[in-house]
């Protein structure tokens, strides 16, 4: 799977993204304009320690995306979508891209791909949901689809005495 932000406006959104995606070995694809700065601490903050284990590529368009990742699929995350990110098929090189935080994809993209949009369900009179849980949300029934390849499948407790 591969996580693209398309002009992501809030530093610590795409910290926290850049998390999620580095602890599931998620590519993540920023395209410009930035609405920040990638040495900004807040962003570095969010990801924590993580970034050198991040897979990152930067691009100055998204046509320079588009010329950079030829012939990839494209989910486009949005509100306006008509199906539900769980009723469609993801598979392991798919790509999931999401807008900025106050305006989403642009309709001129989403006019490309209706086929491949998809939208996480939601209350009527609500605009969004915030950008990184979405981005958690949509990735992670990809990567269940995908029985989360190469990700850790159990975990073990620690014994520890029960103390009142």
């Amino acid at each position: 799977m591969h996580i693209v932000l398309h002009e992501p406006e809030i530093p610590q959104n795409t910290g926290n993204i850049a998390r999620t995606c580095a602890c599931t070995h998620t590519p993540l694809h920023l395209i410009k304009p930035l609405g920040f700065s990638l040495d900004e601490k807040h962003l570095k903050r969010a990801g924590l320690d993580y970034w050198d284990q991040l897979e990152l590529y930067i691009y100055e368009s998204y046509e320079e995306f588009l010329q950079k990742n030829p012939g990839a699929k494209i989910f486009m995350a949005t509100t306006k979508a008509p199906n539900v990110y769980t009723q469609v098929q993801y598979g392991p090189q798919d790509y999931i891209m999401f807008g900025k935080e106050t305006a989403g994809i642009p309709e001129n993209i989403l006019a490309h791909h209706k086929e491949t949009c998809v939208r996480i369900p939601m209350g009527s009179g609500f605009r969004s949901l915030n950008l990184s849980n979405s981005v958690a949300i949509v990735l992670y029934e990809a990567l269940r689809q995908q029985n989360f390849e190469g990700l850790q499948e159990t975990g073990e407790l620690r014994s520890c005495e029960y103390v009142e």
